[in-house]
């Protein structure tokens, strides 16, 4: 089915940063899962898909995670919390675990994918760690961008959260160690009637400003 342009500008417009969640209102589950879904389908490059997602569904845990988030209600308020991770490095193993994947998914065998692996792995082998962590995080904002429009689309609040203490995060999920660490964070869920953001108008640049035609 193919959205008419005024009603994706419509879900666009209707999205903003919630601030205040109705903390009964839950997301149904059947709906969920096809906001997980959305994370899964999201574009990376190579396809390597450096990340994984935390759906964190443990009150006491999100509690803890509060206290890591300069006390944002929203942590514990919204209906659904996700954390997004990266990898802390991109190893060949990493590649290999994909290339298999693509195999396997697209019936093609190994050594056709043999030149694919290999311009990857030339890639990578050209950045640091550091450098490749850098890059992971920069791929995981495309899934956060993602999540918050498939989220608006259906009718669903969300607010994304860089106001948190990564390392905190880190440390609460048990992450150090498992090559993986906390980037950004993301709350979902349906917005409170108290919330005075909801009513207040979208602020943005004219397009002129922002969009140039080369």
């Amino acid at each position: 089915m193919i959205m008419q342009p005024s009603e994706l500008l419509a879900a666009l417009r209707f999205r903003y940063a919630t601030k205040a969640f109705d903390p009964v209102r839950k997301i149904a589950v059947e709906t969920w899962e096809v906001i997980e879904e959305s994370l899964v389908l999201t574009p990376s490059s190579f396809g390597l898909q450096p990340w994984k997602f935390l759906v964190v569904q443990n009150m006491e845990t999100r509690e803890k995670l509060k206290a890591a988030s300069w006390g944002q209600g929203q942590v514990t308020d919204a209906s659904h919390l996700v954390v997004f991770t990266v990898r802390t490095d991109l190893e060949q193993v990493d590649i290999d675990s994909w290339v298999a994947r693509l195999s396997e998914v697209q019936g093609k065998p190994l050594e056709a994918l043999a030149g694919f692996s290999g311009i990857i792995s030339s890639f990578c082998c050209a950045m640091s760690p550091a450098e490749k962590q850098a890059w992971n995080t920069r791929q995981v904002y495309i899934a956060l961008g993602q999540l918050m429009t498939a989220a608006a689309v259906m009718g669903i609040d969300t607010c994304p959260l860089e106001g948190i203490s990564p390392a905190d995060y880190d440390s609460i999920l048990a992450l150090p160690g498992s090559g993986y660490t906390t980037a950004v964070a993301c709350v979902l869920g349906y917005r409170s009637a108290d919330d005075k953001y909801a009513t207040e108008p979208k602020a943005r640049f004219a397009a002129g400003k922002v969009v140039s035609r080369v």
